[in-house]
């Protein structure tokens, strides 16, 4: 048994064995299985065969991390500065605001990252094994190397296997691979370089059978198997801080230095005067508390959380803030291709039947959708069934029957939708003829089954044996053998084919083969279908019956199509100059056909790889396939990892869809990982930072846009905010460094930062999105938070605020003679400025210039702005106006007169905005 747990604990392939030399390996049975003794003896060496799930981040570590950013750590040392000094209320309202983002930023992440364990959840089932010889059903728990597990269709496959035997097996690896079609499935040895989805002799932990019976040898358990390596890797890549939080820490880091720097040299040239530390100590945290903008953080968090609502109403969730404003400068979206870009519903497209070429409308397992010939003469407006009864169609007829007939699927009305119990591939066969007036169960009542010969590799075929109607509409006396299978096996096989007029003459091999071929130069998978009568007396089937004698009926090609509105997305998304690529487990050639109709196109050109191709490149040549590449097609997980890392490296900013299992790194690893709703595995929507709850590609692009415009909205929150810190900074420091009193109290910076700048800027949270949003290419991802020209914005408001405040409190000083009137006036004359400029970046101020130029404008979307500043209006008369106020932040009641001297301002503001405009326009 030593040697089993040391070969099943190493990293050896079994694909490039025989099935005889692993149960040798592993020691053991290939009929009999283990005994009980040595499954229980290997249990307690591998234990369960479950995920062992990493425990998750406590509540209150998960809380304390809300604060780990670099502005609050500011903020927490200014309330300790403050409590220092005795001024316990300042320092309640700092830890106040602290605390309130570090709230809403723990309720928004506070679902537990259950990736590992839903990844657990896929693969714990019952498992039918053979041990001692006997046939038990256990939990799949309880599997252990070298255990023999059969498989039959429905089963959930509980282990990694190596096949021993199959009988028509074909399995839904889809989840795993990428593969959009249930994969056969042999016991044949394969080569050591096989890849993956390519590995027919195993099968795979979480996949399904599909159809048909197996048996195999189980390698590898739990977290050795190819599902627990995935968990492996999700459990070991760390999420990217995203583009916003690294500007914000870059931009704190920055603020910070800067604002020691400052506070610094005032107290040491006021000493440096003569004047009292206790004094100095004062200005410096005054001089601190005004550079720090305490409201830009709760702004920043409601901005999101706004975006974060609008985008739930356009179907898409999002589970951490920061993920909102990350989509919108996405400039590169990785794409799975079934079942985001594709319906994940095979559907039979094309038939060619009798010389004759046949499209078929429709998408999907929906019913609705028609069969037309394909003539130059014509533009095929004809419905099928309304012509099916003449001659000229009975070879159709008989090609879409054999479709029906040689079937082990059905349709099942299910959830106000049809679904398909069985493959995929045959689902698509039974729509097709239902599109065409012919009924499954109808056909089976006629012609029941008399036998079977399931679908097996070696001979690429099924075929079934019908008991026919003494006299039928198929024209045939006698019992009836319909074959499917793959053209090779299906023509060698044929004499005969059915013509237009339903005779049967001489078979055109090489006419087939181009029609064949055709089809699959458009990504479409093709069957072809036969039949033979034979006499009544015959109950059963043998393959020696299908040696010859076949009469070819006709080729149905099919494919996975692409969503309509996908299409539309896709269009949307490159206009805005983002970048689609398509990353999937599937074919090249179907992949690069879908992508084609998708229209991911770059430069007029389709550029595709394949894995095999990615595995063999450099990091360079990696990378220079990521730039010029559209599809990148039989790619394994750690590929799918690969490529986003290399995009990243780019410094492309990269989303990243998936619904599979084997998405889930991607998509951790991405700065946005997007996962289906409905349609995806449970370990991708853990994985994901969104979720689509409609399954549609066409909501990302939506959800673009509103990432795009809740980073323009932010932008305007900093471009408004930062200016009040900037000119309140200059006039303190100058002040004290000039030994004049402060035109300004720390208290009173508190109220304009905290109380004013939140009142009159969250409302930019709420501003709508403007024609031009997705009409720009994405931003620089490298462009700092703080760019040259807001900077220029900023600098400008912010000098014309402090000549506002020193001019304003020294006239007032001057002319009243009382410090408290004089401070106030300045106060009241900068939020009248305020108003103005608050306007110039909003969404109002621009509809109302346009009202007034004779232009149509909507202000009903911006009334949020309107009661900011109405809020703002009335905050400000309590302020002055109300002794309880004036006690608190030693502010002084105004006269009329001095309250329209403090109007002032906003007639020079109003010309500033128009400068500051055309250095940086706002939208």
């Amino acid at each position: 048994m030593q040697t089993a747990v040391n070969h099943a604990a190493s990293t050896a392939t079994y694909h490039d064995r025989s099935g005889g030399d692993v149960a040798r390996l592993l020691e053991s049975h290939a009929e009999r299985g283990l005994t009980e003794r040595e499954a229980m003896q290997r249990r307690r060496h591998y234990g369960l065969n479950e995920l062992a799930v990493k425990p998750g981040k406590p509540a209150w570590l998960r809380f304390l991390l809300q604060f780990n950013q670099a502005l609050l750590y500011i903020l927490l040392i200014a309330g300790a500065i403050k409590a220092f000094l005795g001024s316990w209320t300042n320092a309640i309202v700092i830890w106040g605001v602290t605390l309130i983002n570090a709230i809403i930023g723990y309720v928004q992440e506070s679902k537990a990252e259950g990736a590992i364990a839903a990844l657990a959840k896929a693969v714990t089932t019952e498992a039918t094994v053979i041990r001692e010889g006997k046939k038990q059903v256990i939990s799949s728990q309880e599997l252990v190397p070298g255990d023999l597990v059969l498989l039959t269709s429905g089963d959930k496959v509980p282990a990694d296997l190596r096949l021993l035997t199959v009988r028509g097996l074909q399995i839904d690896e889809s989840a795993l691979t990428g593969e959009s079609v249930p994969v056969e499935k042999s016991v044949q040895l394969l080569g050591s370089g096989t890849p993956l989805a390519e590995r027919t002799n195993m099968a795979y932990a979480g996949s399904f059978v599909t159809f048909g019976q197996g048996s195999g040898v189980v390698v590898a358990t739990g977290n050795s198997t190819e599902v627990g390596q995935i968990s492996q890797s999700l459990d070991n890549s760390h999420s990217l801080s995203t583009p916003l939080t690294r500007k914000f820490a870059k931009f704190s880091q920055t603020l910070l230095y800067v604002i020691l720097s400052l506070a610094s040299l005032t107290f040491f040239v006021g000493l440096g005067q003569g004047r009292f530390w206790v004094e100095m100590f004062e200005a410096a945290v005054a001089l601190a508390v005004s550079a720090i903008p305490e409201g830009l953080p709760a702004v920043v968090t409601v901005t999101l959380a706004i975006g974060v609502n609008r985008m739930a109403r356009r179907h898409a969730i999002i589970r951490k803030l920061p993920a909102v404003e990350t989509l919108g400068g996405a400039t590169v979206i990785c794409s799975d291709k079934t079942g985001t870009l594709t319906e994940n519903q095979m559907t039979v497209q094309a038939i060619y039947a009798a010389a004759q070429r046949y499209a078929v409308s429709g998408v999907g397992y929906d019913l609705e959708g028609e069969i037309q010939p394909i003539t130059e003469e014509t533009t095929a407006h004809e419905l099928l069934p309304s012509v099916i009864g003449s001659p000229a169609h009975t070879a159709l007829e008989d090609c879409l029957t054999a479709g029906v007939l040689c079937n082990d699927s059905y349709l099942e009305w299910k959830e106000d939708r049809w679904l398909v119990v069985g493959d995929p591939t045959e689902g698509a066969l039974i729509v097709a003829a239902r599109k065409a007036g012919i009924d499954q169960p109808e056909m089976n009542d006629r012609l029941p089954r008399l036998d079977t010969i399931p679908f097996e590799s070696q001979y690429q075929y099924m075929a079934t044996l019908h008991q026919a109607e003494s006299s039928n509409t198929i024209g045939n006396i006698g019992n009836i053998i319909y074959v499917k299978g793959s053209l090779e096996a299906i023509l060698r096989r044929c004499q005969k084919m059915r013509d237009a007029s339903g005779h049967n003459v001489p078979l055109y091999g090489g006419v087939l083969n181009i029609e064949a071929e055709r089809l699959a130069a458009q990504g479409l998978r093709v069957l072809a279908f036969a039949e033979k009568n034979v006499p009544k007396q015959q109950t059963t089937l043998d393959h020696a019956d299908l040696d010859s004698g076949l009469v070819f009926l006709g080729l149905q090609g099919m494919i996975d199509p692409p969503r309509t509105e996908a299409i539309a997305a896709v269009k949307a998304c490159q206009s805005a100059g983002i970048q689609v690529k398509m990353i999937t487990g599937d074919h090249l050639t179907t992949a690069t056909a879908i992508a084609d109709r998708i229209g991911l196109q770059s430069k007029g050109k389709l550029v595709g790889f394949t894995g095999q191709q990615l595995a063999d490149m450099t990091d360079s040549e990696l990378s220079l396939a990521v730039e010029s590449g559209s599809v990148f097609a039989r790619v394994a997980p750690a590929q799918k990892l690969r490529l986003v890392e290399a995009l990243q490296s780019k410094g492309e900013i990269v989303a990243m869809t998936g619904d599979g299992v084997n998405d889930a790194p991607a998509l951790k690893q991405a700065d946005i990982g997007i996962a289906m709703g409905k349609g995806g595995t449970d370990v991708a929507r853990e994985a994901a930072d969104m979720l689509l709850t409609d399954d549609n590609f066409a909501s990302i692009e939506a959800a673009v846009e509103e990432g795009r415009t809740v980073y323009q909205n932010l932008r305007k929150a900093i471009a408004f905010i930062l200016p009040v810190n900037g000119g309140e900074s200059m006039t303190i420091l100058i002040s004290a460094l000039l030994a004049r009193d402060l035109p300004i109290l720390s208290i009173q910076v508190l109220w304009l930062n905290m109380v004013n700048s939140v009142a009159m800027t969250v409302p930019l949270a709420f501003e709508p999105k403007t024609d031009r949003t997705m009409a720009k290419p994405p931003r620089d991802p490298r462009e700092p938070l703080l760019s040259g020209k807001l900077f220029q914005r900023i600098a400008a408001v912010s000098i014309f605020n402090w000549i506002l405040i020193f001019g304003m409190f020294e006239w007032a000083r001057r002319t009243t003679g009382d410090i408290a009137v004089a401070r106030t006036m300045a106060i009241q004359a900068l939020v009248a400025g305020r108003i103005v400029y608050l306007l110039s970046v909003s969404h109002l101020g621009r509809a109302i210039v346009a009202k007034l130029r004779g232009r149509k404008a909507s202000v009903s979307d911006a009334r949020a702005i309107g009661l900011g500043i109405v809020g703002a209006i009335v905050l400000q008369v309590l302020f002055s106006q109300w002794n309880v106020m004036n006690a608190l932040f030693a502010t002084a009641p105004l006269s009329l007169t001095q309250w329209l001297i403090c109007l002032i301002p906003m007639l020079p503001m109003l010309f500033l905005t128009l400068f500051v405009d055309r250095i940086d326009p706002t939208e």
